[in-house]
């Protein structure tokens, strides 16, 4: 079995994570994936995944493909059910899936081609080209759906917030961190819709394709307000978010159909939860507070 080349990103994280015993498991993981689905692997992209080993296949056929091992970790975890569920509407197709382990997960996909991501292209044209998936991706879940709740990963983060404050990791005022997390917890309990979610949707996260323009990949799935989905898009144009928040958050919502004032409030709340590893949010925070 030959060696498996492991990207830069993936072995640094594996090793913050303590997850070095399951890079050992990979070649052979890598190695039985070939042979079952009949496959030849190429070299893993680069800089690639921090939580998946994701390289260019082909099978038998000459499909183009990348398979992608990786990690369990919560917030990915029902990643094959979503893009089954959108069976190629605006993300990628899922071709096959397998549970490897106890602690892996394979995806066979479609490849993306020529697969540049959305983030080369000025960031009015990424709103435009992002809210336009999240209105494609929206879409009520089937009865028996495995997906969590957006109200469950709220007050887990909310959780994570407050034990961060407490020690006194928080850069905000007491008054606006708290009117944050109150924000956190109960803005997914007052929306009258409760849809499938990306969560993760942002422009590294939209590839160039050729069935259509634009694909989602990676997405991370829960049940909930629509209109948390737009947060991760506006976190990452910060130029844009220092210099006007509320008009960003204006736009967002029109091109996505959605409440501004309540995607203002949402982006209140996401800004107070962020803000110790972030610092520059917290200044973002005191502006939509006012």
């Amino acid at each position: 079995m030959a060696a498996l080349e492991m990207p830069e990103n993936l072995l640094t994280a594996a090793t913050q994570e303590g997850r070095t015993d399951w890079l050992e498991t990979l070649p052979a993981a890598v190695d039985d994936l070939a042979r079952r689905w009949n496959l030849s692997v190429g070299r893993p992209f680069r800089p690639g995944g921090r939580t998946a080993w994701v390289a260019p296949a082909r099978d038998a056929d000459g499909s183009d493909l990348v398979l992608k091992l990786m990690w369990r970790h919560p917030e990915a975890a029902h990643e094959a059910d979503a893009l089954r569920l959108w069976a190629g509407e605006g993300a990628v197709r899922l071709h096959a899936v397998r549970e490897v382990d106890d602690h892996t997960t394979a995806l066979l996909l479609e490849r993306c081609r020529p697969g540049h991501a959305l983030s080369g292209t000025p960031e009015e044209d990424q709103d435009v080209v992002v809210a336009g998936l999240l209105r494609r991706l929206w879409r009520e879940p089937e009865s028996g759906h495995p997906f969590r709740s957006l109200a469950s990963m709220c007050a887990e983060w909310a959780d994570e917030f407050e034990a961060k404050a407490a020690a006194g990791g928080c850069p905000l005022e007491p008054a606006i961190a708290r009117r944050g997390m109150d924000l956190f917890r109960s803005l997914p309990a007052t929306s009258d819709r409760a849809l499938v979610l990306c969560t993760d949707l942002h422009a590294g996260n939209v590839l160039a394709a050729r069935r259509e323009p634009w694909l989602v990949i990676d997405p991370k799935p829960y049940v909930g307000d629509p209109t948390y989905d737009a947060l991760q898009h506006i976190l990452n144009c910060p130029g844009r978010l220092g210099d006007d928040p509320v008009g960003l958050a204006r736009r967002m919502a029109s091109l996505a159909g959605l409440d501004p004032e309540r995607l203002k409030l949402w982006l209140l709340a996401r800004c107070v939860q962020e803000s110790p590893e972030w610092p520059g949010l917290a200044d973002v925070a005191r502006r939509l507070r006012v």
